[in-house]
């Protein structure tokens, strides 16, 4: 899980870029870097560490770019440093690229790649991104070279991804993608703003885009325009976020984990308080699951990673007392690949704070696919109105 934030619009795009990395920190801190559009060509800042290492970096002064992107990573290919921190540049430094995913196939389109003259310099998967752009974009003969070009690639990658993209052929012009992978765009007055997560934009404007799986994205100062999987012009509406950024906030705590840790209580009473109805009765009338499928019900399944899949073990017996069906609880990692024994009667139960955890994601995906009945549980705030 990584970060990613971009910007454009008519203020120095750098001290927007490094204030919403810092509100995404807490979605990587290994290394983090920006790129902004400089008298159109593309100049890259990166630091192994926090953002303040980025932050007190002495040459974002003399950024004065109106366009950028910039990320926080939490490595998964390539060791953290300056070098395997993003964003990251084609072998011609014509395209600089943020991600947060993973690509399956980097390593043959790495291979595809180099037989047709490119060179690589990081351990990173996402490297072949900007390249693979390159490439279909010195072979696009069509009139919208970069958007194409883009679209081209895309389509090429096994995986997910959460894409921002920014061209010195186009340096009044982002384009962004994602699959599987969210990406939020704000706007506001003559600005447009990118980030993998709410809150770190949510100070700048409230009305938000959330992207669809396989969205592509073509922004500029005057336009904002929506392709989907086909390559089709679509309409997508805006919603307004009613609640604001300080819940996301790291606040007065020196660490997110000891935040959460003593927001516990609060979080438990808010959650249950979502839930109470007078004459103290809950109602969950929005979870389309019967009583009489209930009843049927012959196996439970508690799916998650890392201390979500603690948190799983931690409510097996409590479930096993209360409902006298056996549960069992998996790494979905494990999960997504074994073949699990699931039916009609399995009632599967995943849970993910971020609600992006891949192989969480892929195992919900093939239990639905197996006719078995889900419920997630994440710690997303998806509470909107419709514009």
């Amino acid at each position: 899980m990584c970060g990613i934030v971009g910007y454009i619009g008519k203020s120095k795009a750098y001290p927007i870029l490094i204030n919403g990395l810092l509100k995404l920190e807490y979605r990587g801190y290994d290394s983090a870097g920006i790129a902004t559009i400089e008298n159109n060509t593309i100049c890259t800042i990166k630091n192994k560490g926090r953002v303040k290492e980025l932050q007190n970096s002495k040459d974002l002064e003399n950024l004065t770019g109106t366009i950028g992107i910039a990320h926080t990573r939490w490595a998964t290919h390539g060791r953290p440093s300056s070098t395997n921190a993003h964003p990251h540049l084609d072998f011609h430094k014509n395209f600089a690229v943020v991600h947060n995913g993973i690509i399956e196939n980097h390593n043959e389109i790495k291979d595809f790649l180099s037989k047709t003259g490119y060179s690589f310099i990081t351990e990173t998967d996402t490297e072949v991104i900007p390249n693979l752009i390159d490439y279909y974009y010195s072979k696009e003969e069509t009139e919208d070279k970069f958007l194409n070009a883009v679209y081209k690639a895309t389509h090429d990658l096994r995986g997910s991804y959460a894409l921002a993209i920014v061209s010195k052929f186009e340096p009044d012009r982002v384009i962004v993608s994602r699959k599987d992978s969210p990406l939020v765009i704000g706007i506001s007055d003559s600005e447009k703003y990118i980030a993998s997560d709410i809150p770190a934009i949510l100070e700048y404007t409230n009305n938000i885009y959330i992207l669809k799986d396989n969205d592509l994205v073509s922004m500029t100062n005057d336009s904002l325009e929506f392709y989907d999987e086909n390559m089709q012009k679509v309409n997508r509406n805006f919603e307004i976020i009613t609640w604001d950024s300080k819940s996301a906030d790291k606040g007065d705590f020196e660490d997110y984990m000891l935040k959460e840790i003593y927001e516990q209580p609060n979080s438990i009473r808010e959650t249950i308080g979502t839930r109470l109805v007078p004459n103290n009765k809950c109602d969950f009338s929005d979870i389309k699951i019967s009583k009489e499928y209930l009843s049927n019900i012959s196996r439970i399944y508690i799916v998650a990673c890392g201390t979500a899949m603690y948190a799983g073990v931690a409510i097996k017996p409590m479930f096993e007392r209360l409902t006298d069906i056996p549960v069992e609880v998996d790494v979905a990692s494990e999960f997504r690949y074994r073949e699990p024994l699931i039916d009609e009667n399995t009632l599967i139960i995943y849970i993910s704070q971020s609600g992006e955890t891949a192989d969480t994601i892929a195992a919900l995906k093939n239990a639905k696919a197996c006719g078995s009945k889900t419920i997630a549980i994440s710690n997303v705030i998806r509470k909107f109105n419709n514009s």
